[in-house]
This record gives structure tokens, C-alpha cells and sequence, in this order.
């Protein structure tokens, strides 16, 4: 078996070393991201919620940057949620900034009751142009 295509962003923080796992693993021109979390470079989470989820988008950004894609590329998002019945306006509103215009990825959200001290983390499948 092949030895795993691993993916870091610049700066890697120590959340990933901490937590023994790879930001992204490239398999042919498909892009797989781990769950990207609201983490400052420390790895320690960001408190206020808004804040979190755009760090967690930031974070998923510079994943992809490093991958060698970006949101357009994106094809499919799973999405957790500590308490999805007051944090999704939240979190919508931050969506419709971040893919402003259809076509959309497809998304799937799901309630959960642990994210390691975070409140909502995104792992995505995306295409590698060219």
C-alpha cells in the first residue's frame, strides 16, 4: 500500500500533533479533510461561538489552500453540531458568506454531544483542479 499523501496547512498547530491525526489525506485528485475545528494556533479552542465558526472556516480554507484547492472545489460537507437548534443562525449566516451563490456542496449536519471543547467542526471531500 501506498504511504498516505498527508496535507498541512502553513503553520501547523499543535491540534493535530496533539490529537495524532493529518489535516488532509490526497488520494489521486480527490481531497479528503479531516474535521477542522474553531482552533487558535495552539490548538486551544476560540470561545465566542461566530468567532469559532469562522475560525473553523479559515481553518478549512488554508486545509484546502494547502491541498491545492479551494471552497469552489468543495463536493461534499458533513458538519457537527454541539447545539444545533440555537447555534444554526449562527452558523447559516456564516454559510451564506462563505458560498454566497449556487450551486452549493452538498451538506449534512449532525447534532453531537462532544467535539474535544469545540462547538462545531467541518470536514469536507473536495475535487484537486487540473
Amino acid at each position: 500500500m501506498a504511504k498516505r499523501d498527508a496535507v498541512f496547512p502553513a503553520g501547523r498547530h499543535e491540534l493535530y500533533q496533539n490529537h495524532t491525526y493529518s489535516a488532509a489525506i490526497r488520494s489521486g485528485d480527490l481531497l479528503f479533510v479531516s474535521g477542522q475545528v474553531g482552533s487558535r494556533s495552539d490548538g486551544s479552542p476560540e470561545p465566542d461561538f461566530e468567532k469559532q465558526v469562522r475560525l473553523a472556516f479559515a481553518n478549512l480554507q488554508a486545509t484546502l489552500k494547502a491541498g491545492g484547492a479551494g471552497l469552489d472545489d468543495i463536493v461534499d460537507v458533513t458538519s457537527f453540531h454541539t447545539d444545533p437548534e440555537h447555534q444554526f443562525a449562527t452558523i447559516m449566516a456564516v454559510k451564506g458568506e462563505v458560498f454566497p451563490e449556487a450551486p452549493y456542496p452538498n451538506w449534512t449536519a449532525i447534532g453531537v454531544t462532544w467535539l474535544a471543547g469545540f462547538d462545531f467542526e467541518i470536514k469536507v471531500i473536495a475535487r484537486i483542479p487540473g
